[in-house]
């Protein structure tokens, strides 16, 4: 995928080939030399083995000792442990021994969705000066490879922990080293990023199977699936015909030292396709439970756009069932008996006392509100409504959105300011996870007061330190009367509140503020530490 590219195709899945059987100890792919693991948490650590084999876990200090079950699978669970930028080693010894060299201590966050949170370092705005400046050896990155599961989950990922360096960056997810560059610099403790990402994805495909059949919407989701999959054959048979003559186009443009045609078509969704409903989460999610992290970065929405009461429901249900996901997962696994055996039989094992819980508190789960995008009509608003579907989620604990309607790029679905993205799911970290109290949002719509004389006073929370107009005034606000249609407004800022007005709109209803695909003119509310205003609207038309 050629991500540098305004327009460009997503990942086909890659296959997995699951080992019928387990020989020689070896521990889950998301374990290998240069991994970070989570401080102050349990960490369990797990892979495969032969049948029965005995084996030992050594990091740090603890030594911890286990056997694989009849399945070969084994795994051990670490003591929290504290931050640590100092090495070490991780053996894990059975039958063959096998060390893992350069880990960390420190905090693990899974950067996930589609295509925006992929989007590499490389393709960036000022790509060359934050890779040159990109020697940090205490941020850590791992890919996981894109591949899809239907029945079952996979098995394992593919994929390996890279250091941070010029050579290594280009490929890192943006938002997550830009996120991770602030935080590193202001813990001074090393950072993971866990990168789970595929592009052109909905928000279906990252389900926990468990999460879609208790929704409410898992009959219309199958349904449309089913439609998806019968108009398939004839949108697949024009896609192929456009991708051929795209594609000539393209190899004489290359010949001709141009750039490739922008114009590129996307592949439309069916069967093979990652769009179907659960095989991310099956293919790429479930094989790394329960790898200790700190919390989840998400940036999705795009592939959602027109479905907003979907996504209304589904994103909430996402961070749930995630959540719950990975706390039962968590929790360490009950040893089976072995065929045949009977409680007390004579030369039996005294069974083991079972490790303590896990705590099953949530972990944080931080997400980037869609950006502006014109998408062939700057005034619609479905890319509105889905916004508005996203703040959805802020009703659950330890959940934080940063508004990003300012730094997106009107003519691409592929805005290149990640750094700004990173920094503001980086205060929102540094607020809600590890208590700074710096400011971390936008002025957000509280409340609204209908006054005489054809006015509406609107307050706003995050306005303690001021609300700022970025211009000679205010804009991006309408007011609509019984109509219940839209005009621009006049904005005056009054203190911590805006009022509007309209000449033509004599007995105000409603407001909307920055209420739009691609808002012209654009809103320019911010507050005293410099973050936008979130787009808002009071009515529910």
């Amino acid at each position: 995928m050629n991500f540098c590219r305004r327009s460009a195709l997503p990942f086909f899945a890659l296959a997995l080939g699951c080992a019928a059987l387990h020989a020689d100890v070896k521990p889950a792919a998301v374990f290998s030399d240069h991994a970070v693991l989570q401080r102050d948490a349990v960490v369990p650590v797990w892979g495969t083995a032969k049948h029965g084999e005995k084996l030992t876990v050594t990091f740090r200090g603890q030594t911890l000792a286990t056997k694989a079950d009849r399945d070969g699978n084994w795994r051990v669970d670490l003591a929290p442990m504290a931050a640590s930028t100092t090495p070490a080693d991780l053996v894990v010894d059975g039958s063959n021994t096998i060390t893992l060299h350069d880990l960390l201590v420190g905090d693990v966050w899974l950067c996930s969705g589609q295509s925006n949170m992929e989007w590499p370092v490389r393709c960036a705005d000022n790509a060359a000066l934050a890779v040159s400046t990109a020697q940090l050896p205490l941020i850590r990155h791992f890919k996981v490879a894109t591949q899809m599961a239907h029945e079952q989950p996979a098995a394992d990922v593919q994929g390996s922990w890279t250091v941070c360096t010029p050579d290594t960056v280009p490929h890192f997810t943006a938002v997550g080293f830009f996120f991770a560059r602030e935080l590193q610099r202001d813990l001074g403790v090393p950072i993971g990023l866990l990168n789970i990402t595929w592009g052109g994805t909905p928000i279906e495909s990252w389900l926990p199977p468990a999460t879609l059949a208790a929704s409410p919407l898992a009959a219309s989701v199958a349904a449309a699936w089913a439609r998806t999959v019968a108009e398939y054959p004839p949108k697949k048979a024009a896609y192929d015909l456009k991708l051929s003559e795209w594609q000539k186009r393209a190899d004489a443009a290359r010949a001709a030292g141009q750039p490739e045609p922008a114009d590129q078509p996307w592949r439309p969704a069916g069967p093979g396709q990652p769009d179907e409903p659960t095989v991310v989460w099956q293919g790429m999610m479930a094989p790394v439970l329960p790898f200790a992290i700190r919390g989840v970065l998400w940036y999705q929405g795009e592939s959602n756009v027109g479905r907003e009461a979907e996504y209304r429901e589904l994103f909430p249900s996402l961070i749930r069932g995630w959540r719950d996901a990975w706390a039962a997962a968590a929790q360490p696994p009950t040893p089976a008996k072995e065929p045949g055996k009977r409680k007390g039989r004579k030369g039996d094992e005294a069974p083991a006392p079972p490790p303590a819980a896990i705590s099953a508190e949530p972990f944080a789960f931080l997400f980037v509100q869609l950006p502006n995008y014109a998408d062939n009509s700057p005034a619609g608003d479905a890319w509105a409504r889905l916004r508005e579907a996203q703040t959805s989620a802020l009703t659950l604990p330890g959940t934080g959105m940063a508004v990003a309607l300012d730094v997106g790029d009107s003519n691409s679905v592929h805005p290149t300011r990640k750094q700004e993205v990173g920094r503001r799911l980086a205060l929102l970290a540094r607020t809600l996870v590890y208590g700074e109290g710096v400011d971390d949002a936008g002025p957000t719509y509280a409340e609204h007061t209908i006054e005489a004389g054809g006015a509406i006073r609107i307050r706003f929370e995050h306005a303690q330190i001021g609300l700022v107009c970025r211009g000679p005034r205010v804009q991006g606000f309408q007011i609509a009367g019984a109509d219940r249609v839209f005009q621009p407004a006049d904005a005056r800022l009054q203190g911590d509140a805006i009022v509007v007005s309209s000449p033509v709109v004599k007995a105000p209803m409603a407001v909307r503020y920055a209420f739009a695909n691609d808002p012209q003119p654009a809103g320019n509310l911010y507050n005293g530490a410099g973050l936008p205003a979130a787009p808002f609207r009071t009515d529910a038309w």
